[in-house]
């Protein structure tokens, strides 16, 4: 089957919104048996969800475990994009070496591409820096609520770069959304738990996700649209400019007086988290290779939610009525607005090319 390209515009418009192409799904369900598809859909679902709660446990025991007592969040970072990063060579020479057993494209770091994503690589430091530092001073079972503004900065970004207006309804998903926000800031205040330094490096996060978003966009031609080799030349990228960072913090003299340094159980830990890292890229794409944008979205906020009650369970803690409430507000907020876009993108039709033209001369 013949599909029409999507037009970049549109492209941009889904990876801000969420939304999916219809065609896609279309294309996708009338390829295989309602059965293996679902099997499909449900394997590659869970391991999504396992892979990202895993992966935020393990790396809240890396940046705030007592039993570390480990105080260098921005080497934790670093570690975990040198291991993607030699890992994306890794996989690129067993492409080379064995072809047709990896299907992985081939790298090779050429300085004039990475001075050309370097601007995207400061805003993906932005990223996962501020993303474990919130999870660094703010417990997993808050983390959720704490980064929630995402939603809300795409809809503020997509007006003042792509000059694109907003609907109502979904105006109203995002007055919820900050809503739970405020609520789940104020529970976690008179609970005694409220880390401000950490609600502020979760709002610095959700910025730079939505940022990131954005140009990443514009980046990708860079690359030959290849997310392997953005990946591959952002955290490369991250390693030069987080070992200013090691010097100035001192997190390089904490390593040195660290008691476990010589421990291979915290090393393996430290790749383990690095190969979660790795991996979360991997099965985002499968999840929405095998759904759709709109889908990954809702297993998303399903995911956030499954999470949050583990969280609690796990850490025994106890919470309130109304902490319980600012977290559905932002869960359902989340959800309507990915339901609400959907739904807009379906009925709207394609945008005029002109306008394409106009966001092209905006840079993004």
């Amino acid at each position: 089957m013949n599909r029409a390209p999507l037009k970049r515009s549109r492209i941009l418009h889904m990876a801000l919104t969420g939304a999916s192409d219809p065609s896609a799904e279309a294309e996708a369900s009338g390829e295989k048996p309602f059965l293996l598809r679902a099997l499909q859909i449900a394997v590659v679902v869970s391991l999504y969800w396992v892979t990202s709660i895993s992966m935020v446990f393990l790396n809240k025991y890396l940046l705030d475990s007592p039993s570390l007592q480990l105080d260098t969040p921005i080497f934790v970072t670093f570690y975990q994009c040198l291991v993607t990063t030699l890992l994306c060579k890794g996989l690129s020479a067993l492409a080379t070496c064995c072809p047709g057993a990896v299907d992985f494209p081939s790298l090779r770091l050429d300085l004039r591409v990475a001075r050309s994503v370097l601007p995207l690589s400061v805003v993906f430091i932005g990223m996962i820096t501020f993303n474990n530092l919130c999870l660094k001073y703010v417990g997993v079972a808050f983390y959720n609520v704490g980064r929630s503004l995402t939603t809300v900065f795409n809809v503020l970004l997509s007006y003042l770069l792509l000059k694109q207006t907003t609907s109502f309804y979904a105006l109203l998903t995002c007055g919820i959304i900050i809503g739970g926000f405020w609520l789940g800031v104020d529970q976690e205040g008179a609970e005694g738990t409220l880390s401000w330094l950490g609600t502020v490096f979760g709002v610095l996060a959700s910025l730079c996700v939505s940022l990131n978003a954005i140009y990443t966009k514009k980046v990708l031609p860079v690359v030959d649209g290849s997310i392997w080799r953005l990946t591959f030349y952002n955290n490369a990228n991250a390693c030069i400019l987080f070992l200013p960072l090691l010097l100035l913090l001192g997190e390089l003299q904490a390593l040195r007086d660290f008691a476990q340094l010589g421990s291979a159980h915290f090393w393996g830990m430290m790749t383990l988290g690095g190969l979660f890292g790795f991996a979360i890229g991997y099965v985002t794409g499968l999840q929405i290779k095998f759904t759709s944008p709109l889908t990954h979205n809702v297993s998303g906020t399903a995911k956030a939610c499954a999470q949050t009650v583990l969280a609690v369970l796990y850490y025994e803690e106890t919470k309130s009525f109304l902490w319980w409430t600012s977290n559905m507000m932002v869960l359902g907020g989340s959800s309507a607005y990915t339901w609400v876009r959907g739904w807009e993108m379906k009925k709207t039709p394609e945008e005029p090319s002109p306008k394409e033209g106009e966001k092209s001369a905006m840079g993004v």
